[in-house]
């Protein structure tokens, strides 16, 4: 397995960038082939965290590049104004 994660910073309205994730994005990302499991964090003070989890690294850097399209494609730069730091890798441990 391998996931990316996504730390955004500087979130000016964490609801409605939520909702656009959530009625958006949500369903581009279960279209990746080997998809397992998306969430979508709001960790209070400016900061959402997106993690992507893949049956294989294919998926999970696609995953990276879908969701720089989508902030991009669906303006989402007034809500995301900072790019985000990304992580992505193997899983070697999970529950």
């Amino acid at each position: 397995m391998y996931a990316a994660v996504r730390r955004y910073t500087g979130v000016t309205d964490p609801a409605e960038a939520g909702r656009r994730v959530n009625e958006g994005f949500v369903p581009l990302i279960r279209q990746i082939p080997g998809h397992l499991a998306y969430y979508w964090v709001d960790a209070g003070d400016g900061v959402m965290v997106s993690t992507s989890v893949f049956e294989n690294e294919a998926g999970a850097q696609e995953s990276v590049e879908k969701a720089a399209d989508f902030v991009r494609d669906n303006n989402l730069t007034s809500l995301l104004p900072n790019p985000p730091e990304i992580l992505a890798g193997q899983v070697v441990a999970s529950l």
